[in-house]
């Protein structure tokens, strides 16, 4: 009987959590090593779409999800001042019935939950900055800040888009400001004393957007974050309080919803947002990357989560089965899988036009990490 591969991740993120998961399911032994002393709940929503749906179904986590999430009508698409529908991407049950699962709208940090869940907390080490990583006779070996080290077949680096694994790999390279900024904020919904908003809409304006749903299956927590030019504003932290009253006058004039969402809104987070170029090689020998740290998005397509969450699913398929001196091709299969989808939608990201005018989303929402045929 082979021993199982020993595989360690570096990042207990979305695409971190989701490959344990998945790893284990074909039998792999994985450790997680994740830098923050704690999980916590930032206050952010997210949109599971039904791509991303399929891998979750797979780990698990489907009902827990549906149980704790919002299902919204659709994706609604609007005109800043006159509310004008521009595109109303529907979502519900008509969508269910198409892409084989449903869109879920929800909090961010209950959709790490439900990954953390399925991965045994003796799998996930947490205080674990790495700080060094060597390929040696034995295998991959790993140190870190607080002076402990581990050996492992191979190494995934799920660390985002500012990868200390990609660094060590490949080399520093400056990430991309992009002139704008974005608020964003959970609040519950009693703060707007009945005043209704629609499940989901993202308000079009001529240099800057808003998007409004709810997290929660009751509606009684809602999520905005917006995106607007904002030059010399450079911290990225998912931490820093910004300003309200700064941001109800960047929206001033826009629909009535959003006056409503902003009038309540009692504080915000405020961030850069920044953007890298997708990496021409993701892996080297028994290290391989995956999400964010080789393919960041921007976040216009909802979709960045979801696409490291793909590349779990389809990591794992591409490695099931396999010994320590297979797991370089495995690696570089999973990349030949992975790549022209997610430039794909980093490209169409990038642009910020989904969903502006009428969108064929079937070829995001219809797309099965489970079963898309893997590269020769």
């Amino acid at each position: 009987m082979a021993t199982p591969l020993t595989i360690a991740i570096v990042g207990a993120g979305m695409g971190g959590l989701a490959s344990a998961a998945a790893l284990r399911r074909v039998g792999i032994d994985v450790t997680v090593y994740e830098q923050a002393p704690q999980f916590a709940r930032l206050g952010a929503g997210i949109q599971i779409g039904c791509n991303a749906m399929k891998v979750l179904r797979g780990l698990g986590l489907e009902s827990r999800l549906r149980d704790g999430s919002f299902y919204p009508r659709s994706w609604n698409n609007r005109d800043w001042r006159t509310g004008e529908v521009k595109f109303d991407m529907i979502f519900g049950e008509t969508a269910e019935q198409k892409f084989g699962a449903p869109y879920l709208l929800a909090h961010r940090g209950d959709l790490h939950a439900a990954l953390a869940s399925a991965v045994p907390d003796e799998c996930i080490k947490l205080g674990h900055k790495l700080v060094g990583l060597d390929e040696t006779g034995d295998g991959v070996r790993l140190a870190f800040a607080n002076g402990e080290t581990a050996v492992a077949d191979a190494v995934i680096g799920a660390d985002g888009v500012h990868s200390v694994v990609r660094d060590m790999l490949f080399g520093a390279s400056p990430v991309q400001f992009t002139g704008r900024i974005a608020y964003r904020t959970t609040y519950p919904a009693a703060l707007l004393n009945g005043q209704k908003i629609d499940d989901c809409t993202k308000w079009w304006g001529e240099d800057r957007h808003i998007v409004i749903y709810y997290v929660k299956p009751d509606r009684s927590e809602i999520y905005l974050v917006t995106s607007q030019p904002e030059p010399d504003f450079r911290i990225e932290s998912w931490s820093a309080k910004g300003d309200v009253g700064e941001l109800r006058s960047a929206f001033a004039g826009f629909d009535r919803q959003v006056e409503t969402v902003l009038a309540a809104c009692p504080d915000v987070h405020k961030w850069a947002i920044v953007d890298r170029n997708s990496l021409e090689r993701w892996s080297d020998r028994n290290v391989t990357l995956l999400g964010d740290a080789c393919h960041p998005m921007t976040p216009y397509m909802a979709q960045g989560a979801a696409m490291a969450i793909e590349d779990a699913a389809v990591l794992s398929r591409c490695l099931d089965g396999l010994e320590r001196d297979q797991v370089p091709s495995a690696f570089r299969r999973f990349e030949a899988s992975r790549k022209d989808r997610t430039a794909r939608v980093q490209q169409t990201s990038r642009a910020n036009i989904w969903l502006k005018e009428k969108t064929d989303g079937d070829w995001v929402y219809g797309y099965d990490a489970w079963t898309v045929p893997l590269a020769a």
